[in-house]
């Protein structure tokens, strides 16, 4: 059968800064999927967009396409309001671990589906998997089951939602179109949407740890990302958030879910809590739970009643001890003064190297790996405190690791201006 579009003109059109039509966008991302379209064109095309971008109708119809190139899920059955959150990955984000119980307790359903780690952010998974029997893989119909009994989910996606988009975002990944407004948000919100929540509360990082290092560039990306949201049906609200600095005080798979532990017990550190309470009262607005008391359900014991609820009904054990990595490495402070700077991608990097992420996708990771601050931003220390210990399995790792660490990780004489976590909101 002939096709009714060919490719090559769609790139021309686009090379030359023209606008595809509505069912050229749904003609091109189909045919790729189907694998008319070769790898080699949809990369040029991912170049031509990259350069020369798209408007919103092209965006709105890219991520329908995209959409449509599988299936949706609905919550429509369960009996209770459906709400979620998405972020775009820092270092230290372990925000999703502790959310989802807190906006769970409130009988509203969280249905959390999320990825793996690549590069220097980990993936909400593998920090899950460091708990003993814990399963990422959950069929929809123990999905409903979960999520009308105990109300907070986080699985794996399944493949058959926005296969299109896979099979894009490993293409951008090594034809340098990653960094692509209309490509990451269309990447994002087709999943979202299909999905199938009622609401979504966007994360939106910004800093040297973010996918986004610039404030305009992370403002357009939200902004963009809550009309896709809006238009498709789905009550969409957007934080910009600091990623400078890591967030909370560990980075790695077990240890960050350590700090969730510890959040979900009323401590934690201030980011990580001021955070994850402001995302909660969004997604609890949006779901019709007015005027929570957010913090109080982290101090009183009924989020941790969500989470090992959430925990047990994967299959994994909450009371588990979870594992240390077999080998450590102390820095100390070579003088006295103030932590100035500690970056959030040197931290990233680093913790990467010793074995907390991956460079491909297949790539194994160790769970035990990472970094464990002892020192934040703007604390006074002494010469020889301890600053950090570095975990990893594999102990040959660590020269490469400082070597990353020890770009980002400075002590001066003055104290740093004070931190703003919360730097823009769209709602």
């Amino acid at each position: 059968m002939a096709e009714k579009f060919d490719v090559v003109d769609i790139i021309r059109t686009k090379r030359d800064g023209g606008e595809l039509s509505t069912d050229e966008i749904r003609w091109v991302i189909d045919a790729y999927t189907r694998g008319v379209v070769g790898d080699e064109q949809m990369a040029a095309l991912n170049m031509a967009i990259f350069i020369r971008d798209m408007d919103r109708r092209e965006i709105v119809d890219w991520t329908q396409a995209m959409i449509d190139s599988g299936e949706t899920m609905n919550f429509d059955s369960l009996s209770k309001p459906t709400t979620d959150k998405h972020s775009t990955g820092g270092v230290g984000d372990k925000v999703t671990l502790p959310l989802g119980p807190l906006v769970s307790s409130y009988g509203v359903a969280v249905p959390q589906l999320s990825g793996r780690g690549l590069g220097h952010t980990g993936g909400t998974l593998d920090k899950l998997e460091a708990i003993p029997g814990w399963k990422a893989d959950v069929p929809n119909d123990l999905m409903m089951k979960i999520l009308e009994d105990s109300g907070a989910v986080v699985a794996a996606a399944g493949a058959g939602l926005a296969p299109a988009d896979k099979k894009i975002y490993a293409l951008r990944d090594i034809t340098a179109t990653v960094d692509c407004i209309p490509l990451i948000a269309s990447s994002i919100m087709s999943k979202k949407i299909a999905e199938g929540t009622s609401s979504l509360v966007l994360d939106v990082k910004v800093g040297t740890g973010a996918f986004m290092k610039e404030f305009d560039k992370a403002r357009q990306l939200a902004e963009t990302m809550v009309q896709l949201g809006r238009d498709a049906g789905v009550d969409t609200r957007a934080l910009l958030t600091d990623m400078n600095v890591p967030l909370g005080r560990k980075i790695g798979n077990g240890l960050e879910v350590e700090e969730s532990i510890e959040v979900l017990q009323g401590g934690g550190p201030a980011d990580l809590v001021e955070i994850t309470c402001e995302l909660a009262r969004h997604m609890l607005e949006m779901a019709g739970v007015h005027d929570a008391d957010v913090e109080e359900a982290l101090k009183d014991g009924r989020a941790m009643d969500s989470w090992r609820k959430m925990i047990k009904a994967q299959g994994g054990d909450p009371d588990a001890k979870l594992a240390r990595a077999p080998h450590t490495h102390e820095v100390f402070a070579d003088r006295d003064g103030f932590v100035s700077e500690l970056d959030a991608l040197a931290l990233g990097v680093g913790s990467w190297r010793l074995g907390a992420g991956r460079a491909r996708k297949e790539d194994p990771v160790q769970l035990t790996a990472g970094i464990e601050i002892h020192a934040g931003l703007g604390e006074k220390v002494t010469k020889g405190q301890k600053l950090l210990t570095l975990h990893t399995e594999t102990p040959d790792r660590f020269e490469r690791a400082l070597e990353s660490i020890n770009t980002g990780l400075k002590i001066g004489d003055e104290k740093p201006a004070e931190r703003k976590i919360i730097l823009d909101k769209i709602v």
